[in-house]
């Protein structure tokens, strides 16, 4: 049985001191090299992926997130007798999702390393009988909300801006919407708020990432949130595959397919996928499209974590505490200030060298933990309770929600493009 000791500071502090102190060692010359997953034959494996160069920036960026680890269970009072097991284990299979994702056969059906890191988790968590201890130290929470802290160092406002702000009017018509749409739907169709309103972000904004940034705003189960990450996953390949089809069968240009996939797949990594399949316009438009979503990302967080305070509870018995301004401060997610200090500070303050330096390091850091988080999610998720729990509902209405979504942003993207 773990002992949790008093925790130095709230979570979301832990996450703001960390995340940015990563950021901070990489703008002061502190850089973990980038490693490498890619391989196409045994002999690539063997040769770039094994090799002892390769397998030292794969040692270096482990003991980056291991000590960050040790310090976020020091601070939030985790045993870090138990974090010493159960992390290099959660990192090895991560790893082990990132070496799938890497094959270049993978690659060509655009499987983001996040799906694998699901799917190892879940496997292991429903064949095996995980001890009570395994789980406790799972941090999935301080994991996923470092890698939003380090995804902001990517939404670079600058680059937007210069791209064209017909990206941003119309990722802002959609976002405000469909986000409406499929909270109202939700609502008359009574599924449980938690599920509504991270629903309503998944399909609005930019999927995963929001779905996670909502749980964080409103203190959601994480079960309900790896319900709605499957949904997000499920929908989105295919998605991915038919989308530049349709956009081919009836004759729409580049410009207006790029802005169409880019404000209606969830993912940033299936945008990029299906926006390849058609041209570099259409890439080129869809990932502004998608970026320019991904800015709304703090400021939706910000919005919800009020929208929470002030709601009544469904329970009548429950009483509703009045929502000051101390009681709102105290329930926003702070993570979500040190997603936009690190977004704006990579978009006015770094200069463009230090960026160019530092960026490819930090998204691999991003997508490291990232990995981690799903992997621990994987790991605490029962997968036939995930979805008998949940009922049917919720999928239906998240299917509903997506496409409207489609078509709104079609009319959108005919209109404006």
């Amino acid at each position: 049985m773990s002992i949790t000791k008093p925790s130095l500071l709230h979570e979301d502090w832990v996450v703001v001191l960390l995340g940015l102190g990563i950021i901070a060692l990489a703008v002061c010359g502190i850089v973990v090299p980038k490693p490498t997953f890619s391989w196409n034959s045994n002999a690539e494996l063997l040769d770039n992926v094994l090799s002892p160069s390769n397998l030292n920036r794969i040692i270096l960026q482990f003991g980056l997130v291991l000590v960050t680890a040790l310090l976020g269970a020091l601070l939030t009072g985790k045993t870090v007798k138990h974090l010493l097991i159960v992390f290099p284990s959660v990192y090895l299979l991560t790893l082990l999702a990132l070496l799938l994702a890497g094959n270049e056969t993978v690659k060509s059906f655009h499987l983001e390393a996040v799906i694998f890191s699901l799917l190892i988790g879940l496997i292991l968590s429903n064949v095996f009988q995980l001890p009570a201890w395994f789980r406790q130290a799972l941090s999935t929470e301080l994991y996923v909300k470092i890698g939003l802290v380090l995804l902001g160092t990517t939404v670079i406002f600058t680059d937007i801006l210069k791209a064209g702000s017909i990206g941003l009017i119309q990722s802002l018509v959609v976002v405000l919407s469909v986000w409406y749409f499929a909270f109202w739907l939700c609502k008359k169709m009574k599924i449980d708020p938690e599920l509504t309103m991270m629903i309503s972000s998944a399909v609005s904004i930019c999927g995963v990432s929001a779905a996670i940034a909502t749980s964080g705003a409103i203190k959601g189960d994480s079960k309900k949130l790896s319900y709605v990450i499957s949904m997000v996953l499920i929908t989105a390949i295919p998605m991915m595959i038919f989308m530049p089809y349709l956009a081919n069968y009836f004759g729409l240009s580049q410009e207006v397919t790029g802005a169409w996939l880019g404000g209606s797949i969830d993912t940033t990594g299936a945008v990029v996928a299906s926006g390849s399949l058609v041209g570099e316009t259409a890439l080129k438009i869809s990932t502004i499209v998608k970026f320019s979503q991904n800015v709304l990302l703090g400021i939706a967080a910000f919005g919800i974590s009020i929208y929470w305070s002030y709601r009544k509870p469904d329970d009548a018995s429950l009483t509703q505490e009045k929502p000051t301004l101390k009681i709102i401060w105290d329930r926003f997610p702070k993570f979500v200030l040190a997603f936009l200090a690190a977004s704006l500070l990579f978009s006015f303050v770094v200069s463009p060298a230090t960026v160019s330096s530092v960026k490819e390091s930090l998204k691999s850091l991003q997508a490291c933990w990232f990995a981690l988080a799903f992997t621990s999610i994987g790991l605490e998720t029962n997968f036939k309770e995930l979805f008998v729990n949940n009922s049917k509902r919720p999928f239906y209405a998240f299917l509903i929600a997506q496409g409207f979504n489609i078509i709104i942003t079609l009319l959108l993207a005919l209109l404006l493009f």
